[in-house]
């Protein structure tokens, strides 16, 4: 989930199907779930819906997350711990999905504004922090002008007659 969305551990944990459209493909998280304590309305990609449909087939509670006795699952230390294990990714910690979700839409050149409303960041400095992984984008697009510029350069001088001198 968190792969998908880019949210914070604690949001996910508390996640109850009610704040889910899976039609409108939106997640409502209440403003008492939130950091900065306001509603926030995350759309959801593909993958976090067909993730989010099968988790629901085989739901049991409110939470998507449940844990014992009613309530949510309050922690991921030991799973996450098994996780990583198995899959030999030592050091990896669960706020990494979050910094991934965001580094990989920057890297992919989506403004910051975009990525830090998709994250939840009130304040634009927070996500200024994935400013230099643009880099990559800026050099794609200039790159990219290069090619169209060779493109043009290469058509105008076959449709480019010589002028006369005087």
């Amino acid at each position: 989930m968190i792969e998908f969305t880019g949210t914070r551990k604690g949001e996910a944990l508390s996640a109850t199907w009610g704040q889910f459209d899976l039609e409108r493909g939106v997640w409502s998280k209440p403003a008492h779930a939130t950091k900065q304590q306001k509603v926030h309305h995350v759309p959801l990609s593909a993958p976090a819906l067909d993730l989010l449909r099968g988790m629901r087939k085989s739901a049991t509670g409110d939470f998507l997350f449940p844990g014992r006795k009613g309530e949510h699952l309050k922690d991921l230390k030991k799973l996450w711990a098994r996780v990583t294990q198995t899959a030999g990714l030592e050091g990896v910690h669960v706020h990494d999905l979050r910094h991934t979700f965001a580094s990989r839409l920057v890297s992919g050149g989506i403004p910051l504004a975009v990525v830090g409303g998709l994250v939840g960041h009130l304040q634009a400095r927070m996500t200024e922090r994935y400013a230099h992984l643009a880099d990559g984008a800026l050099r794609a697009a200039t790159d990219q002008f290069a090619t169209v510029y060779q493109k043009a350069k290469k058509a105008g001088s076959r449709n480019h007659k010589p002028r006369k001198r005087l």
